[in-house]
């Protein structure tokens, strides 16, 4: 065991799945400082023969080896965003229902607690594994962990089917939107603001932009059979240097969630068509992934969970897998209306529920 790994904190993966959340979380990682826990769960596999495990970076891989016909990637993210006085965890109860409170339990520590005793304790499941634990997704896309071993490893992505643990309340949710950012900006005339004829308000033209934005009627497009809902929206506005001077610049930030039957590139034409005659500058844009719920594997998968299937709005890392040709779905325990959150929080039979039928699916058990 390499030194640093010496020191690392002690994970039990025999420990119930709850526990092991709640273990997991209290170990900070805030993006940019997981390798404490990725530390840990690199000692915690260490152990269990079956996996070959692989390290790159703050990424952790574990694989079966077992020459199954088929394998799927399991994969999920250990940083979370910023704390704000939501560590050490605790539980609660609510309306009757119980917790565990605190950063990172929704997003995705939970998650990830079920994928690492599911895979210490299935020696031999009934398709192949890759189990992926990787750093940084909650920000820039550039240092994703994902990312980066997509491009130094290749190889490790090979599989029929992944699913990315991100909270579904135990639902499936296909695919994911894609997201597209631009900043659209409007130029004038700096003046003296007692002389205002003799200059040109640039924040003043981006009243149209608004309006815009504004009237747009936001669709809601079938894919597959799952109906994603579009946006495209305001989310910053900029211009101006002083109380005193007419703004002759304005940038409007707009982000354009679209649905998987697009490409970015699609979407940046549209956008582009929309906003024709103003300058339009694209700062950030990803595909989505189409629910990909037609293939056979996803079937099985789908049966045995025994959970809806539902589209999911947001952009995830699921989209890096489907660019790979992967089918892949979002399954989880957690609300996503409470990742974020200060109060995020994780219902504990979301979690042993999630453990329960994706050791059904795996393990090849059915009643």
């Amino acid at each position: 065991m390499p030194d640093q790994l010496l020191d690392a904190p002690l994970l039990d993966l025999s420990a119930g799945s709850v526990e092991l959340t709640q273990a997991i979380c209290d170990i900070e990682s805030v993006s940019g400082n997981e390798a404490t826990l990725a530390d840990a769960i690199e000692r915690a596999l260490a152990p269990h023969s079956h996996l070959d495990v692989v390290r790159e970076g703050n990424t952790i891989v574990a694989r079966t080896m077992q020459g199954r016909d088929q394998r799927v990637v399991i994969a999920g993210h250990i940083d979370t965003v910023p704390l704000n006085g939501n560590l050490p965890t605790r539980f609660e109860t609510v309306d009757g229902r119980d917790y565990l409170w605190g950063r990172g339990t929704v997003d995705m520590k939970a998650g990830v607690a079920v994928q690492l005793k599911l895979a210490a304790e299935i020696a031999a499941p009934a398709l192949d594994v890759t189990w992926m634990w990787y750093d940084n997704e909650e920000v820039s896309s550039d240092v994703n962990g994902l990312k980066l071993l997509a491009e130094r490893r290749p190889d490790l992505f090979a599989g029929d089917f992944a699913i990315l643990g991100e909270p579904t309340r135990g639902d499936i949710e296909g695919g994911c939107n894609g997201t597209l950012r631009v900043d659209i900006t409007t130029t004038g005339l700096r003046a003296h603001s007692a002389r205002s004829w003799v200059g040109e308000n640039a924040i003043h033209k981006a009243a149209p932009i608004l309006d815009i934005l504004a009237g747009y009627e936001a669709r809601a497009i079938e894919v597959e059979g799952l109906v994603y809902r579009e946006g495209l929206n305001a989310v910053a506005i900029s211009g101006g240097i002083a109380g005193n001077v007419i703004p002759d610049a304005c940038t409007v930030t707009v982000n354009y969630r679209f649905a998987p039957n697009r490409s970015a590139a699609q979407a940046e034409a549209e956008v582009r068509d929309l906003f024709s005659g103003y300058v339009v500058t694209v700062t950030d844009a990803a595909d989505g992934a189409r629910p990909g719920l037609d293939a056979p594997i996803a079937q099985e998968f789908l049966t045995a969970v025994g959970g809806r299937a539902l589209p999911k709005y947001g952009w995830t890392d699921v989209a890096r897998f489907s660019a790979l040709g992967i089918p892949a779905v979002n399954y989880g325990p957690g609300d996503p209306l409470k990742a974020h959150a200060d109060d995020e929080r994780v219902a504990l039979d979301e979690i042993t529920s999630c453990e329960a039928a994706l050791r059904t699916w795996l393990t090849g058990e059915r009643d």
